[in-house]
């Protein structure tokens, strides 16, 4: 976890400069999307692996995928071929977030998966101070092909530890091949519908950079399958928001998609609209790590103090005030420094919601379907991350052509982002744990008393 969020963090900061560098700047929404887009397809497959036989395969999966991905990336020569690259590593982020998730199901008792996931948002503290500042050091030195090429260097370091660690021991066989429970089956999600998803994610970013007859035909496209295939991939009700998993999927869906298309649209203002200089866009990078570790600790030591749903809509509170920061921004008489404050905000917001969000789905789910549990947040975070980024792209895309200067189009692009914090602030209530919920998770009886909470 270390290694792979130095990798994450040294890499954002970088992205308006690649795409900058390989004339690719009209294309920059497809290449923040496709790393998104392809999280889909890697979600899906690992929630269904590490269901039938433990996380270990698809997080050493993961990992080794992780290293040949950012050497395409590292060997970039045009703007297709670093999207190219994001999104194989997409795929692989995919798998790696979804085993962590079902390992800590699996493997820990309700007691400790809150400080396991407080720990693992921890080990993003030392990448957060060094990775940005580093990353930016190496790209003025050399160029950003350096970075990518060591980064690659790096991943290949728990790449291998995955690979001689877990060598040989057993996944969860038990979880796997416990039979389901009456009124306990859920739908799984089928890979062509996965695939589908990701396609059309990858459409959508792609359509939404232009408004020419070409654009608007993938723009279209990627909307019908996102409408045909999106439903299949989520837990039934879950765009009603029922009561339970439903919900927490939902609201991961609406966090996640205000949250990353905020980080977006702030570095790519900053250095654009406001002509900051790399290093304090890094810093927006680092500070945001920091905070989202913090929150993260102080929600791991209100288990017992403070309901999760509670949780999640005080951080969704948190992302509004952000959101307001950073469309307070683009008034060109605020400093534009200030914007890094609203990142950094955004991601206390985040500390707080989304562990919260992890404990509340496995918490309504039952032992056995944990990593399907794990694979809806992680489809459900990346398809909020592909809609909202696609609806705010369109939205200053659209701007961009209807004015001379930048910052208008960038106030639209984060009023936009007001409705998603504020949705998940609503319905932040339907995620309660019920003493069903628990008994399910568990696998024990259900009292009849008890269903229907």
């Amino acid at each position: 976890m270390f290694l792979t969020g130095f990798a994450a963090l040294a890499v954002m900061p970088l992205l308006p400069v690649a795409a900058r560098d390989l004339d690719g700047v009209g294309l920059y929404p497809l290449v923040a999307g496709a790393f998104v887009a392809a999280s889909l397809l890697g979600g899906v497959l690992g929630g269904a692996w590490a269901d039938r036989g433990g996380a270990r395969r698809p997080l050493t999966a993961g990992v080794i995928l992780s290293v040949a991905t950012l050497l395409v990336s590292a060997t970039s020569t045009t703007i297709w071929q670093l999207a190219l690259g994001r999104f194989t590593d997409g795929i692989a982020a995919g798998l790696v977030a979804v085993s962590v998730n079902a390992a800590v199901g699996q493997s820990y008792p309700d007691h400790l998966r809150a400080r396991v996931l407080s720990l693992m948002s921890a080990c993003w503290i030392v990448p957060s101070l060094a990775g940005p500042p580093l990353a930016g050091f190496v790209a003025t030195r050399w160029s950003w092909h350096a970075v990518f090429f060591g980064l690659a260097g790096l991943t290949l370091i728990p790449a291998v530890a995955a690979v001689l660690l877990l060598r040989g021991r057993p996944g969860q066989p038990g979880a796997a091949r416990e039979p389901a429970r009456p009124g306990a089956s859920v739908r799984r999600p089928a890979l062509p519908a996965a695939l589908a998803v990701s396609v059309a994610a990858a459409l959508t970013q792609y359509g939404v950079t232009a408004w020419d007859v070409r654009h608007v035909v993938c723009a279209s496209a990627g909307v019908a399958l996102l409408v045909a295939f999106a439903p299949r991939l989520l837990p039934p009700r879950t765009w009603r928001a029922g009561a339970g998993l439903p919900a927490t999927v939902l609201l991961r869906a609406l966090t996640s998609g205000a949250y990353f298309t905020l980080e977006a649209f702030v570095p790519l203002m900053l250095s654009t609209a406001r002509r900051v200089p790399g290093t304090v866009t890094g810093l927006a990078f680092t500070g945001a790590a920091l905070t989202w570790a913090g929150a993260s600790w102080v929600q791991g030591r209100l288990h017992h103090r403070v309901q999760r749903h509670r949780l999640v809509a005080v951080g969704a509170a948190i992302m509004a005030v952000a959101v307001a920061v950073a469309a307070l921004c683009t008034v060109p008489a605020v400093p534009a420094a200030v914007a890094v404050s609203s990142m950094v905000v955004a991601a206390f917001g985040m500390g707080l919601a989304t562990p919260s969000l992890t404990l509340l789905s496995l918490a309504h789910t039952p032992a056995d379907r944990q990593g399907y549990a794990s694979g809806a947040l992680q489809t459900a975070q990346n398809l909020g991350q592909t809609l909202v980024l696609m609806v705010t792209s369109a939205v200053f895309t659209a701007l961009s052509a209807a004015s001379t200067h930048q910052l208008p189009s960038f106030t639209g692009a984060f009023a936009l982002l007001m409705l998603p914090v504020a949705g998940a602030g609503c319905l932040a209530g339907r995620t309660r744990i019920m003493v069903a919920d628990r008994q399910r998770a568990a696998g024990q009886p259900v009292a009849e008393a008890d269903r229907g909470m």
